[in-house]
C-alpha cells in the first residue's frame, strides 16, 4: 500500500500512533506474553491485517509498543527536567511522575513485564535500560543542582538517585503483583521518607 499525498501519510502516522497507544493499554492489561495481534486489533477497532501492515510480526508490534511507552515517559521526564522550576519543585514532580501512586501506576505493569522479558530479549533490555539510566541520571542532576543552591544536603547525588529509585522500583513491584499488601498512601509516605533522609529534608517538604 502506498501513500499518494501528505494527507494520507499524515493519516497513516495518526493511525500508527493510535495503534501503539492501544497496544500499550492492552499490554498493561494482559501482559507482554499474553498479548496477541488480534487483541490489539480488536481494542483499536481495526482489522488484524492493518496491524500486520504496520508491524509485520507480533514481536515487532510488542517491541515498538514498548519503545513507544519508553518515549512517552522520557518526554514527560524531559518536560520536568527542562522546566525553570527550582530543584525542590522538580524533585517533587519527578517523584510523583515515577512513583506507582499516580499517573504511572497503570503503566507499571508494562515496566515489570519489560524487565522480565529483557532477560530474554536484547531489544527490550536496551529500551528498559535506556529509561532506567535516563531517570537516574536526571534525578542525580536535580539533586546535584539542589546541593549547589543549598536546598539539599547530600554528599552522593548519584548514589542517592539509585537508592531512591530502587525503593520506588521495589514498592511498585509489590503494589502491582501483590494486591492489597500495601496501600498507595503508604507507598507515597515511604518514598517521601526515603528521599527526605537522602537529601537532608523533612518528609513534609516533599508533599
Amino acid at each position: 500500500m502506498g501513500y499518494g499525498s501528505g494527507v494520507t501519510r499524515r493519516a497513516a502516522e495518526i493511525r500508527l500512533d493510535a495503534l501503539l497507544r492501544t497496544a500499550c493499554e492492552v499490554i498493561a492489561e494482559r501482559g507482554l506474553a499474553n498479548t496477541r495481534t488480534a487483541d490489539v486489533a480488536e481494542a483499536a477497532g481495526v482489522s488484524q491485517a492493518l496491524v500486520f501492515y504496520h508491524f509485520a510480526t507480533k514481536d515487532r508490534l510488542l517491541a515498538q509498543a514498548f519503545a513507544y511507552a519508553v518515549e512517552q515517559d522520557l518526554a514527560r521526564l524531559d518536560a520536568v527536567v527542562r522546566s525553570s522550576a527550582a530543584p525542590l519543585a522538580k524533585l517533587r514532580r519527578m517523584l510523583r511522575l515515577y512513583a506507582p501512586t499516580g499517573r504511572g501506576s497503570t503503566s507499571w505493569s508494562i515496566w515489570i513485564d519489560g524487565w522480565a522479558e529483557s532477560l530474554r530479549t536484547p531489544e527490550l533490555e536496551k529500551l528498559s535500560r535506556r529509561l532506567d539510566l535516563r531517570w537516574r541520571q536526571d534525578l542525580a542532576k536535580v539533586i546535584s543542582d539542589g546541593v549547589a543552591d543549598g536546598t539539599f544536603d547530600c554528599p552522593d547525588p548519584a548514589g542517592a538517585a539509585w537508592r531512591i529509585s530502587a525503593v520506588m522500583d521495589g514498592l511498585a513491584v509489590q503494589l502491582a503483583v501483590h494486591e492489597r499488601v500495601i496501600t498507595r498512601r503508604q507507598i507515597a509516605e515511604w518514598i517521601r521518607l526515603v528521599a527526605a533522609r537522602e537529601l537532608g529534608l523533612e518528609p513534609g517538604q516533599l508533599d
